[in-house]
């Protein structure tokens, strides 16, 4: 696995002109029960990958935080949310919180979130693709391609099933 994800990006980029121009058709007309198709792909896959393994996400990126995300994990600390954000938190270019640092503070050395039970929304959803509307975040799935073995294989296994 670990060789994959250290591949991972240049794959993605070998793949980005090809997943570009089929998300851009996917976009102008998405066809029937595709985020039926998606989901179905989305479960098969990660009955296969196991993301104890990886991790790569933690390790490479850091999500948002809502509002409510550092209500709940400041509480589960034992601390105030200022506190939390103080030390763990940053505003980023779009006014976002996010980490000051990655690989993510709470990731452990065997890949577990310490915080697992109260992480951010963005974690729990990651990488996105078992949400409805799938056809609005092909940007977004696109460049978690280069991040999340399962994205990238979840596209390639879209790119066989759907009509080009």
């Amino acid at each position: 696995m670990e060789d994959f994800i250290n591949k991972l990006p240049q794959l993605a980029g070998d793949q980005d002109k090809e997943n570009k121009r089929f998300f851009k058709k996917l976009k102008k007309n998405p066809p029937k029960k595709l985020d039926d198709l998606v989901h179905g792909i989305h479960d098969e896959v990660f009955s296969e990958i196991d993301c104890l393994e990886c991790a790569n996400c933690c390790k490479t990126t850091g999500p948002l935080f809502t509002n409510a995300d550092i209500e709940r994990i400041a509480k589960f600390l034992r601390m105030k949310p200022l506190q939390f954000i103080e030390q763990y938190l940053r505003v980023d270019e779009d006014n976002d919180h996010v980490l000051q640092k990655v690989p993510c503070a709470f990731l452990d050395d065997q890949n577990y979130c310490l915080i697992y039970e109260v992480r951010p929304k963005a974690c729990r959803e990651y990488p996105h693709t078992d949400r409805k509307n799938f056809h609005q975040i092909t940007g977004l799935t696109l460049k978690n391609t280069a991040i999340c073995p399962a994205a990238f294989r979840i596209v390639e296994e879209m790119k066989k099933r759907l009509p080009k």
